[in-house]
This record gives structure tokens, C-alpha cells and sequence, in this order.
């Protein structure tokens, strides 16, 4: 394994740590591979690590090359900064994909809760012109491939998590209703594989819902899966990460299925 860091924002102090598979002249045809990046949760307050290095290592397994991101938080969450650090991460990899062996057709975005809604947003918002008006986006090299939005934040109405929200807009009623991002959904927005828990007492399942029932709408092909119970925060859904729930814990083979077939991938 090669473990790479990239400093994406000096001033706020986000970056984002590469997990490469090495060549191998043995595995000819992984030489190429797709790529996850992966946004921890924390209600842009804190990052959560059971949402971070497990996820990853679990993809890596899966032979993906994977990303971490460390996006802005707290008093640096708004301005738009997570979102364009996101653009930049994707950007950078897509410009480096033969330096780092990536497909460059196939990078997803995968986010649990408040990183959920951070995935979304660049899923949804890529091309919108007030990111535009912050970064030049080279015609679109921000656009992931795919999305996996693990228990998202989504909606800025009835459903939302407004610490999230108050985090992520910096208080701003205009920007926090430009988030609500089952109404940014358009037939450009990339396929996602979603799941959420009916009785998630912290984000409500109608977040998930909303955002299925847009994509939809949109022609965007999604799969969507409501397990019935289980608490908020479940990452693996193993005892790695102290979540122990089989039935939840189905995701990510789920997932994973979902997305090597999008990509036409092996493993």
C-alpha cells in the first residue's frame, strides 16, 4: 500500500490521505482501478473516525483505490468550503488518475450523514453558478460518477438536521435553502446507491425518501434501501466500530455489487 496526503485548504486545515494499491505485475488486470472517496460524518461539527478509516479500508479491500477526506468543520464549515474542497479532491484525482492508477470515469463519492449531505451537494451542485463563482471547475472535472450517501443529511425543511444546516450555510436562510438538496436534483446528478434506517432518531429516514423520490423524478438511476431499525451513526455496522447490526451491515455488499456493476468492475 501507498498512503499519499494532500493539503487542500492551508487556512482551515483540510486535507485528504490517499490509500494505493501497488502495482503488480502478478495482477495484470487490476491495474487500473476505480476510486472512493469517502467523507466522514459529525454534523460539520467534528469528523468522525468510525466513519472514516473503517469505510475506507473496507473499500481498499474491495480493491479500490481510496481517499479520506478531511473537510472544513465548525467555525470554517461555511463559505462553501467543504463543497469546493470536495471539487478539489475530485479534480485532483481525475488529473492524477494515470500518476495513480484511477480510472478516471470512475470515481465515486461516499458520505455518512452530514458527509452524506456533502456528497450530495457536489453530486447535485458541480455545475451550479455559485460554486462556479468561487473556483473554476474545468468544465466539469468535479463531477463524480457515482454516489453513496450512507444515512444522509439532505433536506433543509421539515426533515432536516438543522445543526447540520446551521453548520454547513454559516446561518445564512438563503445559502441553507440552496443546500436543501432534494430540490437541486436535475438528470445530471450521477446514479446513488442510498440506505437509512426507518427509526434514525437523529436524521429522519424522509431525508433518504426525499432525495430517492428526486432522483426519480430526474430519470437518475439509484437503488435505495430502509432497514428497520437501527441507531444513527452505524458506519460498518460491525463491532469494529462498536454498531454491531447484521442486518444493516448487508450495505456495503449491496453497495459494493451496485457500484462494480455501474463501473464494470471485477474484483
Amino acid at each position: 500500500m501507498k498512503i499519499v496526503e494532500e493539503v487542500l485548504d492551508a487556512g482551515s486545515h483540510a486535507y485528504v490521505t490517499g490509500y494505493l494499491h501497488d502495482v503488480s505485475e502478478e495482477m495484470e488486470n487490476h491495474r487500473i482501478r476505480p476510486c472512493m472517496v469517502v467523507c466522514p460524518g459529525g454534523g460539520y461539527e467534528m469528523l468522525s473516525d468510525r466513519e472514516k478509516d473503517p469505510p475506507a479500508f473496507a473499500w481498499f479491500a474491495a480493491g479500490y483505490q481510496v481517499f479520506a477526506l478531511n473537510y472544513s468543520i465548525k467555525e470554517y464549515a461555511g463559505d462553501l468550503r467543504p463543497l469546493m474542497e470536495l471539487s478539489k479532491t475530485v479534480m485532483m484525482i481525475r488529473r492524477r488518475a494515470g500518476e495513480w492508477q484511477i480510472h478516471p470515469d470512475q470515481i465515486a463519492v461516499m458520505g455518512f450523514s452530514a458527509g452524506g449531505h456533502l456528497a450530495a451537494s457536489l453530486g447535485t451542485l458541480w455545475n451550479s453558478g455559485r460554486l462556479k463563482e468561487r473556483m473554476d471547475t474545468e468544465n466539469g472535472m468535479n463531477r463524480p460518477n457515482a454516489m453513496i450517501l450512507s444515512y444522509p443529511v439532505i433536506s433543509a425543511g421539515e426533515f432536516a438536521h438543522q445543526g447540520s444546516l446551521e453548520k454547513v450555510s454559516g446561518g445564512d436562510e438563503e445559502l441553507k435553502e440552496w443546500f436543501s438538496l432534494e430540490k437541486r436534483v436535475t438528470p445530471d446528478t450521477p446514479p446513488a446507491f442510498l440506505w437509512h434506517t426507518a427509526d434514525d432518531d437523529v436524521v429522519p429516514v424522509e431525508n433518504t425518501m426525499l432525495f430517492g423520490m428526486a432522483l426519480k423524478r430526474a430519470g437518475v438511476p439509484f437503488e435505495c434501501h430502509i432497514f428497520p431499525s437501527g441507531i444513527h451513526g452505524l458506519s460498518m455496522c460491525n463491532y469494529d466500530v462498536d454498531t454491531k447490526n447484521e442486518s444493516c451491515g448487508q450495505w456495503f455488499s449491496l453497495g459494493l455489487y451496485w457500484l462494480n456493476q455501474l463501473f464494470g468492475y471485477r474484483c
